[in-house]
């Protein structure tokens, strides 16, 4: 609410929808099938000491305890380590764990989940072990969450046909033989559909026609470049 601040935010109807509802609809599916799925982002749910809990518990943090507090009042640098925290793939005691195929019978699969204040809860009572398990769209859900209660405006985007450039190209490639026959050799991909964040903040780095929304994705896919 305030103009001064990096995540400020001026329409008044954006701020109910993006920082203060706790309530959405995440879509889901295929192109010819799209299918609207509840979620209870929940940030207003006593979840501010667990998000707390992940700053410190970050990788940044262990390695810099100093700078990581430093930089906490900096949208860019928060939305970074949340990302990262939002999946447990690095070792740092992260909310969630992926499975995208195989049996879950073990644990709870993701189509299972419909809010995020039952996860974030999980993963504190069990002493911040990764929770089992995730897709795209529950991380999207969770970080939703961490975010808004934080104070940061984010909103989620669903893709369908969602290309997933490994090589960084900017192509999907795909291979054949003289025969016509498709060969397993390449690792881009299309996905059914992706789910990730957006957050409303502005970019000083970058310029101000840079300032807005700006792309998180907590899905771990492939690492960042820093």
């Amino acid at each position: 609410w305030f103009s001064g601040d990096d995540v400020y935010m001026s329409n008044e109807n954006e701020r109910q929808e993006y920082v203060l509802n706790e309530n959405g609809i995440i879509f889901v599916g295929n192109a010819r099938y799209i299918e609207a799925r509840g979620w209870f982002y929940g940030q207003f749910q006593d979840l501010l000491n667990i998000c707390l809990t992940m700053l410190d518990l970050s990788l940044y943090y262990r390695q810099d305890p100093a700078m990581d507090v430093s930089r906490r009042g900096d949208p860019k640098y928060v939305g970074r380590v949340i990302s990262s925290m939002i999946n447990g793939n690095d070792n740092d005691n992260g909310v969630l764990l992926g499975k995208w195929q195989g049996s879950f019978h073990s644990h709870e699969n993701p189509s299972r989940w419909d809010g995020s204040v039952v996860i974030l809860k999980k993963w504190r009572q069990d002493n911040y072990r990764p929770v089992q398990y995730g897709q795209c769209w529950v991380f999207a859900g969770v970080m939703c969450t961490v975010l808004r209660c934080l104070g940061i405006p984010t909103r989620l985007v669903s893709n369908f046909n969602s290309a997933h450039d490994v090589d960084r190209n900017l192509s999907i490639d795909k291979y054949y033989d003289s025969s016509g026959r498709s060969l397993n050799i390449g690792k881009d991909s299309t996905w059914d559909y992706h789910v990730w964040n957006e957050s409303w903040f502005i970019r000083p780095d970058l310029g101000r026609s840079y300032s807005g929304w700006q792309v998180l994705d907590a899905t771990p896919q492939e690492q960042s470049r820093g």
